[in-house]
């Protein structure tokens, strides 16, 4: 991989990681479309932790107290009732799901899934339940609501996204509508979510390049650290303006362009213009 990938690379996960448009798509589909190989769910995996630093710093002061609350729960029965404690678990609850199945379908995730023609084809499914869910939506509950059960549901939704297409906050939001929380909590929660699963990945995939585990594409790691900063950088800027703009805004101008892109990619496999694999 060049240093020109990678910084192209770099800005498209920045740029689609905390949009519900699939940041996996778009270097899957990106790579294709410029001529490179593919980069592999290794370098996509290592490259998330970028994005997933900027919810660090982005929610510092929130992390930092859920954390603090979690810890103090384990020693303080009391406090187990704490709103930022309870949160802590309904983390590690929603959490459960993608890593058994991201340890399950590793082959998979690594090889079928990674076929053009699913990921066109996720992007426009999943994003017509987005669009469903966002109309019919009650769009009333706060994450002081969170419960149990749906903590499971949205770490379901979450592990979806092992399929590139199908969106990290595409499917944890849809899930979030559905159950009638706000656009904003469902975002939020998203985020918090993704924070143990996307760091967990990258840091195994990292593990399995330095031994030369990794299937696929081995690692440039030189080109990846580019990437990785990078998607930190313009991540941060993206998870600003999203959640302002979900206070108002809708999901539409999202499920129009990944129905477009998803359709454009399929015509380009079957007209053979784009190799599906």
């Amino acid at each position: 991989m060049s240093w020109f990938e990678a910084l192209v690379l770099g800005v498209v996960q920045g740029l689609t990681e905390f949009l519900p448009v699939s940041s996996s798509a778009h270097l899957r589909i990106v790579g294709a479309l410029a001529g490179w190989p593919d980069p592999g769910a290794a370098f996509t995996a290592i490259i998330q932790i970028g994005t997933e630093l900027a919810v660090l710093v982005y929610f510092a002061r929130d992390i930092a107290r859920i954390v603090t609350a979690w810890v103090a729960s384990l020693v303080h029965r009391e406090r187990r009732g704490d709103p930022d404690a309870r949160m802590g678990w309904l983390i590690i609850v929603g959490s459960i799901p993608i890593v058994v199945l991201g340890l399950l379908l590793q082959n998979t995730i690594e090889t079928t899934f990674r076929d053009l023609r699913i990921v066109a084809t996720a992007l426009i499914v999943f994003s017509l339940f987005l669009l469903v869910a966002d109309r019919v939506g009650r769009k009333r509950r706060t994450l002081e609501e969170l419960t149990v059960g749906h903590g499971v549901v949205f770490g379901l939704a979450q592990a979806l996204a092992l399929v590139p297409g199908v969106s990290r906050s595409g499917g944890t939001i849809t899930a979030g509508l559905l159950l009638g929380y706000t656009r904003e909590a469902a975002a939020r929660y998203s985020f918090l979510l993704a924070v143990p699963a996307v760091l967990g990945s990258g840091a195994y995939q990292a593990y399995d390049a330095l031994h030369g585990a990794t299937a696929g594409a081995p690692v440039a790691w030189g080109p990846t650290v580019l990437a990785t900063v990078v998607s930190f950088a313009i991540g941060l800027a993206v998870i600003a303006w999203l959640l302002r703009y979900l206070q108002r805004g809708s999901f539409v101008p999202f499920v129009v362009y990944r129905v477009v892109l998803g359709a454009v990619v399929l015509g380009l496999v079957a007209g053979g213009a784009l190799a599906a694999r």
